[in-house]
């Protein structure tokens, strides 16, 4: 027992330092985040951030794929009732998957701490990464149910759904980065979905 409530505490403190970086990184950015205020707000000591992260690079790395993972999962889900309504139109879900991903860019969350921050602090390959975890299954997915339904032509998939992933990355972080990110997201929406109308049978 003594073993499993220490297991639970040190879990309990990790999720506190990532809950309260979450907050702080969202708020104000990683550069203007000191761990003094991460510890405080997690109600943890210094000594407690250094045990289970090497530095505020690490601990935003995990804050990062906590964002992304949270923000998939709800993508999929979205997606998923998305197609129990119309199961048989597996183009108007690929589709539909595209354009909201991008409503989730505009999102503060996200927007600030994966897209942002993320490829600032850690490199363009932690983008890279998290697209390539998250996004290029589920894609490849929905362009096979749509070559099989006879929406779109026949392709090598890999290829096709790395290349509609860079689509949507760039057209992601371009979404992000703009000063005005509602007009960017409407006009980026707008470029993609025509992008993909050039794949539809006619």
């Amino acid at each position: 027992m003594g073993v499993t409530r220490r297991a639970e505490h040190v879990a309990d403190t990790r999720d506190a330092l990532v809950a309260a970086a979450r907050e702080l990184f969202a708020e104000r950015g990683f550069a203007a985040t000191g761990t003094e205020e991460i510890v405080s707000r997690a109600r943890v000591t210094r000594g407690a951030l250094y045990h289970h992260f090497r530095d505020k690079k690490d601990l935003f790395r995990a804050v990062m794929a906590s964002v992304a993972g949270e923000a998939a999962e709800a993508l999929v889900t979205h997606e998923l009732r998305h197609a129990q309504e119309q199961p048989d139109e597996p183009w108007d879900q690929l589709r539909h998957g595209f354009q909201s991903f991008l409503d989730v860019c505009t999102t503060g969350d996200f927007q600030r701490i994966v897209l942002i921050d993320g490829p600032a602090v850690l490199g363009p390959g932690a983008w890279d990464a998290l697209v390539e975890e998250y996004g290029h299954g589920l894609l490849a997915e929905w362009l096979r149910r749509a070559m099989s339904n006879g929406e779109i032509d026949e392709l090598p998939v890999a290829p096709l759904a790395a290349l509609l992933a860079a689509l949507l990355s760039e057209a992601s972080l371009y979404t992000a980065r703009a000063d005005d990110p509602d007009t960017a997201r409407r006009e980026a929406g707008q470029v993609v979905d025509r992008v993909l109308a050039g794949l539809r049978r006619g």
